[in-house]
């Protein structure tokens, strides 16, 4: 068996932006997918990972086709779409706890209750150091929930502290996790590769910059 000694390099991309009833990417979703695609065409991607809802699929194949090389595209339920961790009051910041509790509630029950196992078999599949001697780069294309919950892992927050961080459709999250070395962001919702009327989507219009 393999050991793990080599850095892992991890790329998480939301998905473009969606139709509003969720079917697919609009026009807009589906050029922010083909802009992601160019973006990484350079990157020494190993695989590329998708959530089995139709617009990380659709995103993912817009993102492959632009690769300029044979990358392995793979669908993995623990990338989909769910809530990864349902907080206990009792954790959260008093002035914001109603308002918190009333986001995750609104959540489908299915995506609560499934969410923290999913979540762990995601942590376990696509985090950590690879194994073997080379470094492994890999993208997962998933949906703004899971790519709060990396980030929230990557900075050792508390479990609750994926509320709150939002990631903007076709932006860009690169995490290393290297043997003995704690993980480190390298870059977090980056939208360089996105010109600005295609930036922010997905974002609550108060966080746009």
């Amino acid at each position: 068996m393999a050991t793990a000694t080599a850095p892992r390099f991890l790329y998480v991309a939301r998905h473009g932006e969606a139709t509003p009833d969720e079917t697919g990417l609009t026009e807009r979703g589906r050029r922010q997918a083909a802009l992601l695609g160019e973006r990484l065409r350079g990157v020494p991607l190993s695989a590329v990972h998708h959530g089995p809802l139709p617009r990380a699929t659709q995103t993912a194949r817009l993102v492959h086709e632009r690769l300029g090389r044979d990358v392995p595209l793979q669908v993995s339920e623990p990338a989909g779409d769910y809530v990864p961790y349902v907080p206990r009051r009792e954790e959260l910041p008093e002035d914001s706890a109603d308002r918190l509790l009333t986001f995750v509630e609104q959540v489908p029950e299915a995506e609560r209750s499934r969410g923290p196992a999913l979540a762990e078999a995601a942590m376990a599949r696509f985090t950590g150091p690879a194994e073997g001697d080379e470094p492994r780069h890999e993208l997962v294309v998933t949906h703004a929930f899971l790519a709060a919950w990396v980030v929230r892992d990557a900075l050792d927050a508390p479990a609750w502290r994926w509320l709150g961080l939002n990631h903007s459709n076709a932006a860009l999250t690169v995490v290393r996790y290297a043997p003995g070395r704690p993980a480190a962001l390298l870059m977090v919702n980056d939208m360089g590769h996105l010109p600005a009327d295609l930036r922010w989507t997905g974002f609550p219009p108060e966080l746009h910059a």
